[in-house]
């Protein structure tokens, strides 16, 4: 049997389940390999207004993937849906300020990695001063 859906991504998966909703049986086994279901957790999770249906959702033992498609299909509204894949916005600072930090406050890394997110600049900069850089080579360390 061919597919009538050209099914090429979640993306097209979770418009399916959101705007066409089409009924599983209408995807071919070739569509079936390329459903994730943690891909489609995740995608549906980022939706604040869904996080406790994935949460409840994800409780269940599934057989097959048809079983969360349906399950999300009927939950889910009938329309167009966006759902915003947020990534983590946590950005490491520049190793050689790890490694100073670690020196000055005698502690291990993570400890100085939280060190410099809480302090502002102007202190970070001020201790690195205190240590003998100069101003050149504290605004190399702070980028």
């Amino acid at each position: 049997m061919s597919s009538k859906h050209n099914i090429k991504n979640i993306f097209d998966w979770l418009n399916h389940m959101t705007y066409y909703k089409t009924p599983s049986s209408e995807f071919t086994e070739e569509d079936w390999d390329k459903f994730n279901s943690y891909m489609v957790n995740r995608f549906v999770s980022m939706d604040k207004n869904y996080v406790e249906l994935v949460n409840y959702v994800q409780t269940f033992p599934y057989d097959n993937k048809e079983q969360l498609y349906n399950v999300y299909k009927e939950y889910l509204p009938k329309k167009k849906m966006f759902f915003k894949y947020l990534k983590s916005s946590h950005k490491s600072p520049p190793q050689k300020l790890v490694e100073e930090f670690t020196k000055y406050y005698e502690c291990s890394i993570s400890e100085a990695e939280s060190y410099i997110k809480i302090l502002n600049p102007s202190t970070q900069k001020q201790i690195l001063s205190h240590m003998g850089y100069d101003e050149k080579e504290i605004k190399n360390l702070l980028k």
